[in-house]
């Protein structure tokens, strides 16, 4: 039976489509989805959405219609997935963190180890960047009883990309989460870079003292880069003893690199002030693991986001699961049932 997903329903970005292809290859289930990113100032498919579906599709053998560039259909047929390695180009600077968000899905359930070498952007804005992904997203799934490992081999910024990850994924059972105690703070870590044309401006080093400023003491890790474009960031992340709480801040031009430090810190500071066992970036991305999970799972979060509200309303239309949302003094509390039956 071809499940039908309206791409424009909740935040309407491509957080449906990435779920919705990553689900439908797990479960076997048919998807069509039209209407993708229909509000948004450049609607339909981008580079970074193509490339995702187009991978899912090679890992698991699934038949595509109408995947192309501005596309605003699609339907998706899977296959069985297929372990072993793979090698995708996002063709520009569009994201390889959210091409991995599709592929992880599907990737845990392959019949053998699987491996991904992916050209593209790896510090982008409005996206994880990879420092994210390789710290929270994997840090999560490993929690979950994923053996996954991340490797930056060269960074990606806009204009031109040209970055590459590797990432290695051993498929496993999902274990559930439970945790609404984060437990006592340890450390926070600063990782901040930038390419080597930027020095001479002492960029990371400004960016350092504006993340300083408001968290007054962090554990310092800055780095030069080679790059094909000018670019920088941050990234952060508080450790504590059950958790691991985190940030990112992709640097724009004419934004002053303390700037950049600073908006990262106070994102940061704001799940360290909620009581969150879980930021509320990956709040919403580790939803379709929980779903997948047999039992019940629970954390706590910041706020409901609208991307969580979205992938809870996507996940929905593959697998039988209920969520649950509690709102707390400080936080909300995001339970999930678990799927009865793939």
């Amino acid at each position: 039976m071809l499940i039908e997903i309206d791409g424009s329903q909740g935040e309407g970005g491509g957080q449906i489509l990435r779920t919705a292809i990553g689900l439908s290859a797990v479960t076997g289930k048919p998807v069509k989805i039209f209407n993708i990113r229909k509000g948004r100032p450049n609607p339909g498919l981008q580079a970074q959405h193509l490339a995702g579906i187009k991978a899912v599709s090679e890992i698991c053998s699934g038949s595509l219609k109408g995947a192309g560039l501005g596309s605003t259909e699609v339907e998706f047929t899977p296959g069985k997935i297929k372990g072993g390695d793979y090698k995708f180009d996002v063709g520009t600077a569009g994201a390889v963190t959210l091409v991995l968000q599709s592929l992880t899905i599907p990737a845990i359930h392959a019949d053998k180890e699987i491996n991904f070498e992916i050209t593209g952007g790896t510090h982008v804005s409005w996206s994880p960047s990879f420092d994210y992904f390789q710290h929270i997203f994997c840090g999560w799934l490993k929690t979950l009883g994923i053996q996954i490992s991340a490797e930056l081999l060269k960074y990606g910024f806009y204009p031109k990309g040209g970055g590459r990850v590797k990432v290695s994924i051993l498929p496993g059972n999902l274990k559930t989460l439970n945790l609404t105690d984060r437990g006592e703070y340890f450390r926070t870590d600063i990782f901040s870079v930038a390419s080597k044309d930027l020095q001479k401006n002492k960029v990371v080093e400004r960016q350092i003292e504006g993340a300083e400023k408001i968290l007054k003491t962090a554990n310092q890790m800055p780095e030069y880069v080679d790059s094909f474009s000018t670019g920088t960031a941050v990234h952060l992340h508080s450790h504590y003893k059950n958790c691991q709480l985190g940030s990112s801040v992709v640097g724009e031009k004419n934004k002053p690199a303390e700037k950049v430090g600073e908006e990262a810190a106070f994102l940061l500071k704001k799940q360290m002030g909620s009581g969150a066992t879980m930021d509320e970036w990956m709040s919403d991305q580790i939803l379709p693991f929980l779903a997948l999970a047999k039992g019940k799972s629970e954390f706590i979060t910041s706020e409901l986001t609208k991307h969580a509200e979205t992938n809870m309303w996507a996940i929905k239309k593959f697998l039988d699961v209920d969520f649950k949302i509690d709102c707390l003094e400080k936080g909300v509390k995001i339970g999930c049932s678990g799927s009865k039956a793939l």
